[in-house]
């Protein structure tokens, strides 16, 4: 908490004398901003930093700049966040790019990764490895201004209502499950589908799924997953790591101010290191509530995280050989990763 801290007060510090000069230029200009989010906001971290990136700003810019949280379904459908921002129809929308990869399925790698790093690896790419340069081109073929606002830790696997022993239980098995994971599960033989985090339990509890995964346990906890599945499985394979997403219509955005610009990008890297301090340290005390309830914890075998990391790799073969973006993000991203590995492997116990 203590870096969060720091951030935070830097921030504030290295602003101050900026935002005094803007409001003694400019005293009644005021931004306001709607914000559609696709987490409530009382969702451990995906919701909370949402709300936490919203007082930033606010406090940054002393209240001349708002960017107003708004629940899921407020404004748009929860998955809609791509065309409404693109529209303008919404200002921005707080979410993450793995839900827009109907669309353009290398936004894939914008979120998380199977198999993937963790996270200061993969914000590394992003920065110093040609990331960003690629999403944003992505997002100005769109008419949108995107920038990674948060990021957590590994998320858990699923949940189930029964044990998994053997891969042959996937089979034919309705599941709700994101991302490009989600392919990897469809190569297993599961029937997969994309729900948004408020609509996972009702499907659930009505048997339209049968098991789901959606994030980490505080997370999982809040959406009461526990009450109907109690076995539960780690690691995350899908998702070592998972970033945050605040998206906005490029003219929107280009209207700013220098200054508020500014604003904005220190209130996201602020919020990235509060989400992520904060998605590591709340998991033990959660999964330690879970397992009061009845829930079994599991680890996958070195078997099952084999045939997972098979189906991933064809995946991967897959979508590189139909998808130029897609091959050339994943050429990004596999070359840093080489590179990376260097000092990785020699600098961090294993």
């Amino acid at each position: 908490m203590r870096l969060t801290k720091l951030l935070q007060t830097t921030a504030l510090a290295g602003l101050v004398g900026l935002t005094s000069l803007a409001i003694g230029s400019d005293a009644d200009a005021k931004t306001r901003w709607k914000m559609q989010s696709t987490f409530g906001s009382k969702l451990s971290i995906l919701g909370e930093s949402g709300k936490h990136f919203e007082k930033l700003v606010k406090d940054l810019s002393a209240g001349d700049l708002n960017i107003k949280f708004f629940e899921p379904g407020a404004l748009v459908p929860s998955l809609e966040g791509f065309d409404a921002a693109k529209a303008g129809s919404v200002d921005a929308v707080w979410g993450t790019s793995g839900y827009h990869v109907g669309k353009v399925p290398a936004l894939s790698f914008f979120t998380a990764v199977p198999f993937g790093p963790r996270a200061s690896e993969i914000l590394g790419w992003m920065q110093y490895g040609g990331g960003v340069q690629i999403y944003d081109k992505v997002m100005d073929d769109n008419d949108l201004k995107g920038i990674h606002c948060g990021i957590i830790a590994p998320e858990t696997s699923g949940w189930f209502k029964e044990p998994i022993t053997s891969t042959d239980q996937l089979k034919g098995l309705k599941m709700r499950f994101f991302g490009m994971g989600a392919k990897v599960m469809t190569k297993l033989g599961a029937s997969t589908q994309l729900l948004s985090a408020a609509d996972i339990y009702p499907a659930l509890e009505r048997g339209v799924i049968q098991a789901t995964e959606f994030s980490m346990p505080s997370i999982d906890k809040n959406l009461g997953f526990y009450q109907i599945a109690k076995h539960n499985y780690f690691p995350g394979w899908h998702q070592q790591s998972s970033m945050l997403e605040l998206l906005m219509n490029k003219g929107k955005w280009e209207a700013l101010t220098d200054l508020q610009r500014t604003i904005i990008k220190t209130a996201c890297d602020a919020t990235i290191a509060w989400s992520l301090v904060r998605s590591d340290a709340i998991q033990a005390d959660a999964m330690a509530w879970m397992q009061a309830k009845g829930v079994t914890l599991h680890d996958w075998s070195p078997e099952f995280l084999a045939k997972f990391r098979e189906g991933w790799d064809t995946v991967v073969a897959e979508e590189v050989k139909k998808d130029p973006l897609f091959a050339a993000t994943h050429e990004s991203y596999t070359a840093f990763r080489k590179k990376y590995a260097i000092w990785g492997d020699r600098a961090y116990l294993k």
